[in-house]
């Protein structure tokens, strides 16, 4: 069996979006060489997420809305995290979006179903980070 981890970076210049990262992913996964197996897709950060959806405008938008509702930004003073940081939310943003995905790998391919796309979330950008890309397989 072979294995392939590269680090991707990303600096996202706003607090928060969401960048559609599959062609990042899928040049791993081609650099890897491998044709059968899996492909492990994880933020590196406690305030960054990846995940499997739909790469739709309106869609992002409504995560944005929905999120902001579940866990808002401001006033910062309602959460015991900010201290000298005001990130909090986006730790529970992160939480809810979640850590990572895993894809099968078939025929050399990513084995979406229809619409599938690989998302980097940020919640609290203006700084580099890094997301891991771990393929193992034949």
């Amino acid at each position: 069996m072979k294995s392939y981890r590269k680090e991707l970076f990303y600096e996202i210049p706003t607090r928060r979006a969401f960048v559609n990262i599959t062609e990042d992913v899928e040049t791993c996964l081609r650099e890897s060489g491998i044709r059968e197996g899996l492909c492990l897709v994880n933020a590196m950060h406690i305030t960054a997420s990846v995940f499997i959806n739909d790469d739709e405008s309106g869609l992002h938008h409504d995560y944005e809305v929905w999120l902001e509702k579940l866990a808002p930004h401001a006033p910062v003073s309602q959460y015991r995290h900010n201290g000298f940081e005001d990130n909090a939310d986006a730790h529970m943003k992160r939480q809810v979006m979640g850590r990572e995905v895993v894809v099968a790998v078939t025929d050399g391919q990513l084995d979406f179903g229809t619409w599938e796309r690989i998302f980097y979330g940020e919640f609290d950008g203006r700084r580099k980070k890094r997301v891991l890309v771990k393929i193992i397989g034949e």
